[in-house]
């Protein structure tokens, strides 16, 4: 039996790295998933890959506007979510410079 059969995974991030990675595992376990990312583009690209049980949502996560429209496409389409999962994008470091 596959251990995620009939469960809704919403995944930020899907369409590349540990999120596409996870979204694939997912599937294969058996559930659904809600993959968003940025760029329209690569989400296509990701959902060929994955082929079956997946919805895309262009998004940016740091939008309050995005967040809504991500859950409102998820509400309609399976009505809740079943897991979370986070993969945040690119990641700034910034220096702090000290002068003396």
């Amino acid at each position: 039996m596959r251990t995620l059969e009939g469960k809704i995974a919403v995944i930020t991030g899907g369409s590349s790295g540990i999120g596409l990675a996870t979204a694939k595992r997912f599937v294969a376990e058996g559930a659904h998933v809600v993959i968003t990312g940025r760029r329209e583009k690569e989400l296509k690209e990701a959902a060929a890959v994955i082929k079956d049980n997946v919805t895309t949502v262009v998004g940016d996560v740091a939008r309050l506007d995005d967040l809504d429209r991500l859950y409102a496409v998820v509400k309609e389409k399976h009505g809740h979510i079943d897991i979370l999962w986070t993969c945040p994008g690119k990641v700034e470091s910034h220096l702090l410079a000290v002068r003396r």
